[in-house]
């Protein structure tokens, strides 16, 4: 058994891993790739387990990304290494074929979230459902956006004056990691960069990362924008980048994970915690200071998505646990 921390390269194993083990449909998968990450491997097992060790928690990324002759392996020896180095292990961005598994095997599984989604075949703007999203869009082409596909590399330092802007005006937040998409390094070349300028000035921009699996597409990942800047910059880009990827028949947009939201007892899992389960609802209606759940479910409403898919949160044990969830933010730089 071997587990490493290195900087992601391109084509490593992980990157083979995620591309060819999709039977989970994670579609944040391609996150694995963040650097910073750990793995975990078993010799002559096929596949990779994402975490990170934060205090005394190993907080792993999904399920593991591999083949089903060694996914139980896997599930069963990363729990004892975790165990062996006397942590505890929270597993998060389950999927539903990866919480059922997890619950089988004595884990306390719960719904944290959802991840949302839209197809793209038929998708437009038109029709009155979306006359606030277009007027939107329309008042920023008419401040003078101009979007374009860029190269990561030529807009480093443009994405850092955004990244500073955008962070000031959240009261100096941190920039957060783990379940969030990076820009740079070098599996960039598998992400895509679209940006926005005025007379100019870089303003906004959204990365785009890309999903495996049936519902094979992009992921809405990162985005920031200058927090003085036009209104609907965020929307511009989006719908831009929307008819750039229709053309090119792209059939799913994801717009990835928000915890505390599309909560459903019929997601819920036998075995799940009430406890755990009542204070997820409890932070999608007053816990904006730990995350602003609504703030952004509304952003992806404004796109009609049509596919809800459920994300789980795991514990290595009979009872949810509140430390080990609180690891989870720990890991992404929250707090």
């Amino acid at each position: 058994m071997t587990a490493t921390t290195t900087e992601t390269v391109t084509d490593n194993p992980v990157l083979d891993a995620v591309r060819t083990h999709t039977t989970s449909e994670n579609p944040s998968s391609f996150l694995a790739l963040n650097s910073g990450n750990s793995t975990f491997t078993v010799p002559g097992v096929d596949g990779v387990v994402v975490y990170r060790r934060t205090g005394r928690h190993a907080v792993q990324f999904g399920g593991p990304f591999a083949a089903e002759e060694g996914y139980d392996t896997l599930v069963e020896a990363f729990r004892e290494y975790v165990r062996d180095e006397g942590l505890r292990l929270v597993g998060v961005q389950l999927q539903r074929a990866d919480a059922e598994r997890y619950a089988a095997r004595g884990f306390t599984v719960n719904q944290v979230g959802a991840s949302w989604a839209r197809s793209l075949a038929d998708f437009t703007l038109r029709g009155t459902k979306f006359m606030q999203l277009r007027n939107k869009i329309s008042r920023a082409h008419r401040n003078g956006l101009r979007i374009e596909e860029v190269d990561a590399a030529d807009w480093q330092g443009a994405i850092a004056t955004i990244d500073e802007a955008w962070l000031g005006s959240k009261g100096g937040a941190q920039q957060l990691e783990f379940l969030v998409g990076q820009i740079g390094g070098e599996v960039q070349k598998h992400r895509r960069l679209f940006a926005g300028t005025i007379d100019g000035a870089p303003v906004a921009y959204i990365s785009y990362s890309p999903v495996y699996g049936s519902r094979a597409g992009w992921m809405h990942d990162l985005s920031r924008r200058v927090p003085e800047g036009s209104p609907g910059l965020m929307e511009a880009i989006n719908a831009h980048a929307i008819e750039v990827f229709r053309e090119e028949g792209v059939e799913w947009l994801h717009f990835g994970f928000t915890p505390f939201t599309g909560l459903d007892a019929s997601h819920e899992l036998d075995g799940h915690s009430p406890a755990f389960q009542w204070l997820m609802h409890a932070l999608w209606a007053e816990g904006a200071a730990l995350y602003p759940a609504q703030t952004q479910l509304s952003y992806k409403q404004k796109w009609a998505p049509d596919l809800l898919i459920p994300e789980y949160v795991a514990f290595d044990g009979p009872q949810a646990s509140l430390p080990g969830f609180a690891h989870v933010f720990r890991a992404c730089n929250a707090f």
